[in-house]
Protein backbone atom coordinates (compact mmCIF):
# COMPACT_ATOMS: atom_id res chain seq x y z
CA UNK A 1 0.00 0.00 0.00
CA UNK A 2 1.36 3.42 -0.69
CA UNK A 3 -0.31 6.80 0.36
CA UNK A 4 -0.99 9.26 -1.84
CA UNK A 5 -1.38 13.09 -0.60
CA UNK A 6 -3.18 15.70 -2.95
CA UNK A 7 -2.70 19.31 -1.22
CA UNK A 8 -5.07 21.92 -2.59
CA UNK A 9 -3.38 24.94 -2.90
CA UNK A 10 -4.79 28.49 -2.88
CA UNK A 11 -8.87 26.81 -2.44
CA UNK A 12 -11.84 29.41 -2.82
CA UNK A 13 -12.32 30.35 0.83
CA UNK A 14 -15.28 28.52 2.28
CA UNK A 15 -16.50 26.13 -0.44
CA UNK A 16 -16.26 22.35 0.98
CA UNK A 17 -14.09 20.09 -0.85
CA UNK A 18 -14.08 16.08 -0.86
CA UNK A 19 -12.18 13.30 -2.43
CA UNK A 20 -14.83 11.05 -4.20
CA UNK A 21 -15.34 7.82 -2.48
CA UNK A 22 -15.95 4.73 -4.21
CA UNK A 23 -19.84 4.85 -4.15
CA UNK A 24 -19.57 8.16 -5.95
CA UNK A 25 -20.11 9.96 -2.71
CA UNK A 26 -18.44 12.84 -0.81
CA UNK A 27 -15.61 11.38 1.53
CA UNK A 28 -13.36 13.30 4.20
CA UNK A 29 -14.94 16.70 3.28
CA UNK A 30 -13.41 20.22 4.37
CA UNK A 31 -13.01 23.84 3.31
CA UNK A 32 -10.58 26.44 4.20
CA UNK A 33 -11.95 29.83 6.31
CA UNK A 34 -8.94 31.59 4.41
CA UNK A 35 -7.84 29.68 1.64
CA UNK A 36 -5.12 28.12 3.99
CA UNK A 37 -4.28 24.62 1.32
CA UNK A 38 -6.93 21.64 1.76
CA UNK A 39 -4.95 18.07 2.12
CA UNK A 40 -6.20 14.69 1.21
CA UNK A 41 -4.83 11.72 2.14
CA UNK A 42 -5.94 7.92 0.59
CA UNK A 43 -4.35 4.54 0.02
CA UNK A 44 -3.89 2.48 -3.20
CA UNK A 45 -2.17 -0.52 -4.04
CA UNK A 46 0.35 -0.33 -7.07
CA UNK A 47 1.44 -2.85 -9.46
CA UNK A 48 4.32 -2.41 -12.58
CA UNK A 49 3.64 -0.45 -15.25
CA UNK A 50 2.59 1.51 -12.99
CA UNK A 51 -0.26 1.33 -12.24
CA UNK A 52 -2.45 2.47 -9.52
CA UNK A 53 -5.65 0.54 -7.90
CA UNK A 54 -7.81 1.60 -4.83
CA UNK A 55 -11.36 2.85 -3.69
CA UNK A 56 -10.42 6.36 -4.67
CA UNK A 57 -8.98 5.56 -8.42
CA UNK A 58 -11.26 5.99 -11.35
CA UNK A 59 -9.63 4.11 -14.48
CA UNK A 60 -10.13 6.04 -18.47
CA UNK A 61 -8.77 3.75 -20.88
CA UNK A 62 -6.40 0.94 -20.56
CA UNK A 63 -3.51 3.26 -18.75
CA UNK A 64 -5.16 6.97 -17.32
CA UNK A 65 -5.78 6.88 -13.53
CA UNK A 66 -7.33 9.57 -11.72
CA UNK A 67 -8.80 10.61 -8.50
CA UNK A 68 -11.40 13.11 -8.36
CA UNK A 69 -12.41 15.91 -5.68
CA UNK A 70 -15.84 16.78 -5.22
CA UNK A 71 -16.45 20.47 -4.95
CA UNK A 72 -19.27 22.45 -3.38
CA UNK A 73 -22.88 21.48 -4.16
CA UNK A 74 -21.10 17.46 -4.73
CA UNK A 75 -18.57 17.31 -1.26
CA UNK A 76 -22.11 17.75 0.50
CA UNK A 77 -22.89 21.49 0.72
CA UNK A 78 -26.08 22.02 -0.48
CA UNK A 79 -26.19 25.54 -0.29
CA UNK A 80 -23.15 26.13 -2.45
CA UNK A 81 -23.38 27.77 -5.87
CA UNK A 82 -20.71 25.29 -7.34
CA UNK A 83 -21.50 21.48 -8.21
CA UNK A 84 -17.83 20.27 -9.98
CA UNK A 85 -15.35 18.31 -9.81
CA UNK A 86 -11.38 18.08 -9.95
CA UNK A 87 -10.15 15.30 -11.99
CA UNK A 88 -6.25 15.03 -10.84
CA UNK A 89 -4.32 12.36 -12.70
CA UNK A 90 -2.29 9.79 -10.99
CA UNK A 91 -1.25 7.46 -13.39
CA UNK A 92 1.94 9.61 -14.50
CA UNK A 93 3.76 9.00 -11.33
CA UNK A 94 6.99 7.25 -11.61
CA UNK A 95 7.36 3.71 -10.97
CA UNK A 96 10.47 4.40 -8.91
CA UNK A 97 8.29 6.76 -6.79
CA UNK A 98 5.72 4.36 -6.05
CA UNK A 99 8.20 1.86 -5.13
CA UNK A 100 10.02 3.75 -2.59
CA UNK A 101 6.93 4.60 -0.86
CA UNK A 102 5.77 1.24 -0.80
CA UNK A 103 9.27 -0.09 0.74
CA UNK A 104 9.45 2.74 2.90
CA UNK A 105 6.11 3.83 4.27
CA UNK A 106 7.12 7.29 2.81
CA UNK A 107 3.74 9.50 1.37
CA UNK A 108 4.01 10.56 -1.68
CA UNK A 109 2.58 14.30 -2.48
CA UNK A 110 1.24 16.78 -5.43
CA UNK A 111 -0.37 19.75 -5.37
CA UNK A 112 -3.01 21.35 -7.45
CA UNK A 113 -4.06 25.66 -7.42
CA UNK A 114 -7.84 24.99 -6.30
CA UNK A 115 -8.92 28.47 -7.86
CA UNK A 116 -9.32 28.79 -11.51
CA UNK A 117 -8.59 32.15 -13.61
CA UNK A 118 -12.17 33.47 -12.77
CA UNK A 119 -11.97 33.20 -9.25
CA UNK A 120 -14.15 30.00 -8.98
CA UNK A 121 -13.14 26.62 -7.39
CA UNK A 122 -10.67 24.86 -10.35
CA UNK A 123 -12.53 21.89 -12.09
CA UNK A 124 -12.26 19.59 -14.78
CA UNK A 125 -8.53 18.63 -15.34
CA UNK A 126 -6.22 20.11 -13.37
CA UNK A 127 -2.49 20.16 -13.27
CA UNK A 128 0.03 19.04 -10.45
CA UNK A 129 3.46 20.55 -9.51
CA UNK A 130 4.71 16.58 -9.77
CA UNK A 131 4.39 13.76 -7.31
CA UNK A 132 7.54 13.95 -4.44
CA UNK A 133 8.19 12.48 -1.63
CA UNK A 134 5.96 14.14 0.88
CA UNK A 135 8.48 16.78 2.80
CA UNK A 136 11.33 16.89 0.68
Amino acid sequence: MVTLRIVIAQPVAGVLHSLQAKDDSPLDAKSSRDGAPLAFDFQVRTAPGPKVFGDQVRREGPVRRFVYIRIGQLAGDPASPWSRRMKIDIHDIAQDLLDRAAKSGETLETTVIGTGKDGTPACATVRTTGWRIAGL
